[in-house]
């Protein structure tokens, strides 16, 4: 894509950050953001709340407060009953409501596959914007949630796995990360962006790649959910997590002592998944206390040093 060219775009797409920010005057900036997908799941209200909690993440992840979204599907009409549809856009409204987002609308066309996410409207005050490429040497590094939805998303489509083992990752994929943006906000973080589709080792290559520094991550404080390692060495692996890991090789050094099935999760494609967090050491107290009651996680799982790329213990 060519350059906007716009003085007021403060944070476009050349870092691979998660929304856009235009300037709209000195003190308030806007974040946009989009995102849908099919589904992941076969209740389609917990679709529709998986899918809005997704796109709304990426505002969390710039510090930013959604205040308004659309909605964006796309139907089978012909094949599937409407009421379906229906109970997706109710899913995606609870979480709208629980965020204090408003939905306005939005638009819907046939097609041969459900697919539902949100275009997202938010708010931010320019000097306090939050991105993926201001991680500094010395910094620690925080996960909010753990990983492993893509491999559970798979097993639950193949029949390796009940729904009643897929509830705590949907649970945690219908999360919002809405307080775990405050405590960004509030620990004063250097830098921050939401893992999922790439993975956490692509996101934190992005973080990496941006800020000019390398991560170092420490496998066994990466939280990873239940079952997870377990399936993949049965061969319950989503190719988008195969992909992935091609990719990360390129980048990523592991040490000998890290197992192959836990190299694998590393690159998981995740839906909705947590914020990775770089903050100086000493803040990680005001991070945690933000936390309080939440339904996240505060998992110290690395730290940014001076060089490039990835490495994992």
């Amino acid at each position: 894509m060519p350059p906007t060219g716009n003085a007021n775009v403060l944070v476009g797409y050349g870092t691979a950050d998660d929304a856009g920010v235009y300037k709209v005057r000195d003190d308030l900036a806007l974040v946009q953001t989009v995102d849908f997908f099919t589904p992941i799941v076969d209740d389609p209200f917990d679709f529709g709340r998986i899918a809005a909690a997704n796109a709304l993440s990426d505002v969390y992840a710039m510090g930013g407060t959604p205040i308004s979204a659309l909605n964006i599907a796309t139907f089978p009409m012909d094949t599937l009953d409407p009421s379906i549809l229906g109970r997706i856009l109710e899913g995606g409204a609870t979480i709208a409501l629980q965020a204090g987002v408003a939905i306005l609308g939005g638009h819907t066309i046939k097609d041969s596959e459900p697919k539902y996410g949100l275009a997202v409207v938010g708010t931010i005050d320019p000097q306090r914007i939050v991105t993926n490429a201001n991680a500094r040497p010395g910094d620690i590094l925080v996960l909010t949630k753990p990983l492993g939805t893509g491999i559970l998303s798979t097993a639950l489509k193949r029949g390796e796995i009940s729904e009643e083992t897929m509830s705590e990752a949907i649970g945690w994929m219908a999360s919002l990360n809405d307080r775990a943006g405050s405590a960004v906000q509030s620990a004063h973080a250097n830098a921050a962006t939401d893992i999922t589709g790439f993975g956490l080792l692509g996101h934190a290559h992005e973080m990496a790649r941006g800020s000019g520094v390398a991560l170092h991550l420490t496998a066994k404080d990466v939280p990873i959910m239940s079952q997870v390692l377990d399936l993949i060495d049965r061969d319950v692996v989503p190719g988008g997590t195969r992909d992935n890991a091609k990719v990360h090789a390129e980048f990523t050094t592991f040490a000998q002592s890290v197992p192959g099935n836990v190299r694998l999760a590393l690159s998981d494609a995740q839906t909705s998944g947590g914020l990775l967090v770089s903050l100086p050491a000493h803040r990680l107290p005001l991070f945690r206390e933000a936390l309080a009651d939440a339904h996240a996680l505060c998992a110290v799982i690395g730290e940014v040093r001076s060089g490039e790329g990835i490495t994992v213990s």
